[in-house]
């Protein structure tokens, strides 16, 4: 009992190392620039994997997940970290992230859509709640506003449109790895091929000053430690400890990360956008109820 509480609490650190995720991505943008700062901060990443989770032979990986798995990790990642770069202000990167939280309802509707995962009545209010939310979120001081929101969304198309299709890449990625992984954890080749995919693009652009600052240093260790351990502690949680806790707190990161960035980026947000944060989390909740029902027990019994 006792090393399953550990490996919880491992699980629950992994929460809350992806929650301030957001914030120090934009951090090391800040300095670093959007594409050179990302192509650093996932090669250093790859660097703690290889020391934590260890590097896994490609003869023992199933060719289909490796070749869609890297796909889509790669692809997921590129629309995280570019969209959280390109932001034109910190409140900006902050809605962006919020904007690619959505994965968790898109995961939970793709299951159903293509993994016959059973769910009840739930599902729709879930689903709606969470779009509903983003809006709320992305409409500004005055809440849900459409008006207001799409002038927000065309200020800036390219990184709220990699947001939400990193939203939806990442809930392929979930979606298709649970059929073809066969066991397998990818983690490690697949952060190597991010960070080779960003230095190409970084040196295709031309490359580019970025300043190397003792601040700069600091972010980037620590957004590299983030996405890189974070991975590593929350295969220990779901692997040994309670599955049932850390699923539950996995669906407040929207929350988790919104708090976070703010006081990273010592950005204010307004109590529309905490109302708005609370309705994807909540609507997130609500799939994930959708699918645990009495109706959804049922049908996976039958």
């Amino acid at each position: 009992m006792k090393n399953r509480n550990k490996a919880t609490l491992i699980g629950l650190v992994a929460i809350f190392l992806w929650s301030a995720i957001v914030g120090l991505i934009r951090s090391v943008s800040d300095h670093l620039g959007p594409t050179g700062g990302a192509a650093m901060m996932y090669s250093v990443a790859s660097v703690f994997l290889l020391l934590s989770v260890g590097w896994v032979g490609l003869r023992e990986f199933p060719r289909r997940y490796l070749a869609w798995g890297s796909l889509l990790f790669v692809a997921y990642e590129l629309c995280l970290s570019l969209s959280i770069g390109y932001a034109d202000t910190s409140r900006q990167a902050i809605e962006v992230g919020m904007v690619n939280y959505l994965w968790p309802t898109f995961t939970i509707v793709a299951a159903i859509l293509f993994n016959r995962q059973r769910a009840n009545f739930l599902i729709v209010p879930g689903f709606v709640l969470s779009i509903i939310g983003i809006g709320w979120v992305l409409g500004g001081e005055q809440g849900f506003d459409l008006p207001g929101m799409l002038d927000n969304v065309q200020d800036n198309p390219l990184s709220y449109g990699l947001a939400f299709a990193g939203a939806l890449i990442w809930a392929a990625y979930c979606t298709v790895t649970a059929r073809i992984a066969c066991g397998k954890n990818g983690v490690t080749l697949f952060f190597v091929l991010v960070s080779v995919a960003l230095w190409a693009k970084y040196l295709v652009e031309g490359g580019g000053a970025m300043a190397f600052g003792f601040e700069a240093v600091v972010y980037l260790v620590l957004a590299a430690a983030a996405m890189g351990f974070g991975y590593g502690a929350w295969n220990v949680g779901i692997l040994h400890g309670n599955v049932t806790i850390l699923a539950g707190a996995s669906y407040f990161i929207p929350v988790f990360s919104a708090a976070l960035s703010m006081l990273l980026l010592r950005t204010p947000l307004s109590l529309a956008f905490w109302q708005g944060a609370a309705m994807v989390c909540g609507g997130a909740i609500l799939c994930w109820l959708a699918t645990r029902g009495p109706r959804a027990k049922q049908a996976r019994t039958r």
